[in-house]
């Protein structure tokens, strides 16, 4: 079993991009990574090979999904969930606290934890930091996380105060549950869009200790240019040998300004989702590929695209499975759209290795027509 370690391989030397590699009981992990999102153990219209084919290094699962149906105890009993799922590399799990967090009307949060009702029959369930832990531990789940209230974006700095102390006394409570040490448990830094709490929230957690830190609560609808401004300082306060994890972001620009701010690995339901309703993502920007001007269109999706949807398989044909509601397309789609996520990740790497990140940047915007933002 290979030891819990993050090692640094190459820095950008004109940004914060950076090359590392973590290691896992399921192997290792290059950085930066995507991860695509397995909510049920499974990445939706996909199989196993399909998640060879575009190069998935790990997946996603989550907490709350797995713990509500078929449940924890099953999945121990089954040998956990690779065993259970048939895949044999990384995962990761998030701790159901963004999902809880989605059924506001639901759910109610006390120091205890939070009691929610299912989605699925309306039955009421107590998440507390232990349980969460322990669920995840059954679950065997290479990278965990604590459980943490996510606050809406547009909340007053007290409520966000109020929150983040919370999600540090639950944090405290979750280091001391955790006792499988195979697993890396990374703590969420929360505070919502005020510097000062997302610092004492770094702070705070590394005073406890954790194997690696997720930049939590970014994708609730907080400005861009806010949100960019405060993973650049916290990146800046995480020390090198700790994983930087930014929790739900997913568009292909957020990936680029993230690793350019040093961020590690990354994970969205954006490209599968958009995938399922026919929004293609492309080197020259997004492609709905229901539009009547693909039609009569034979060429790719994409010319610069070499998975098995582009070499095979025309934007007409693509658009008339999408009209006829053949189920085919979904998964065509997404083994398009996954394999752009994780070939833009790998493009990425080569240019940090090679000193190039910021050329790269700047052509990946050229392609676009658009401009790359500034960085600090």
């Amino acid at each position: 079993m290979s030891e819990k370690k993050f090692t640094l391989l190459k820095k950008d030397p004109s940004s914060r991009a950076r090359v590392g590699i973590l290691n896992t009981a399921h192997g290792p992990i290059l950085t930066p990574v995507f991860m695509p999102v397995a909510t049920q153990g499974v990445v939706k219209t996909l199989d196993l090979k399909d998640l060879e084919t575009v190069g998935a290094e790990i997946i996603l699962s989550n907490t709350y999904h797995l713990y509500l149906r078929p449940g924890h105890e099953h999945i121990r009993k089954l040998g956990g969930l690779h065993k259970f799922t048939g895949w044999d590399k990384p995962i990761l799990t998030d701790s159901g606290g963004f999902q809880v967090y989605s059924l506001a009307n639901l759910r109610k949060i006390t120091e205890e934890g939070v009691e929610f009702q299912s989605h699925i029959d309306g039955s009421y369930h107590l998440f507390t930091p232990e349980l969460v832990i322990e669920i995840q531990e059954a679950i065997g789940s290479d990278i965990i996380m604590p459980l943490d209230e996510c606050p809406p974006a547009g909340v007053t700095k007290a409520y966000a105060e109020k929150s983040l102390q919370l999600t540090l006394q639950w944090a405290e409570r979750s280091k001391k549950a955790h006792k499988n040490e195979t697993q890396w448990l990374f703590g969420i830094i929360q505070g919502s869009i005020y510097e000062d709490l997302r610092i004492r929230a770094y702070e705070e957690l590394n005073k406890i200790g954790f194997d690696g830190y997720s930049l939590g609560g970014f994708s609730v609808g907080e400005p861009k240019n806010i949100m960019w401004k405060l993973v650049e300082k916290l990146t800046e306060i995480i020390p090198e040998d700790k994983p930087r994890y930014l929790m739900g972001m997913g568009t292909p620009e957020d990936l680029v300004e993230g690793v350019a701010r040093g961020v590690d690995m990354f994970d969205c339901v954006m490209p599968t989702r958009n995938a399922r309703n026919g929004t293609l993502f492309t080197s020259t920007g997004r492609l709905n590929i229901r539009a009547k001007t693909y039609e009569s269109d034979l060429s790719p999706v994409d010319k610069e695209c070499k998975c098995p949807t582009c070499r095979n398989y025309t934007r007409a044909y693509l658009r008339h499975l999408f009209k006829a509601e053949e189920i085919t397309v979904m998964r065509l789609a997404t083994i398009h759209n996954l394999y752009y996520y994780l070939h833009l990740i790998k493009q990425m790497r080569k240019a940090i290795i090679e000193g190039k990140f910021m050329q790269f940047r700047e052509e990946f915007y050229r392609k676009r027509g658009e401009e790359p933002p500034p960085l600090s």
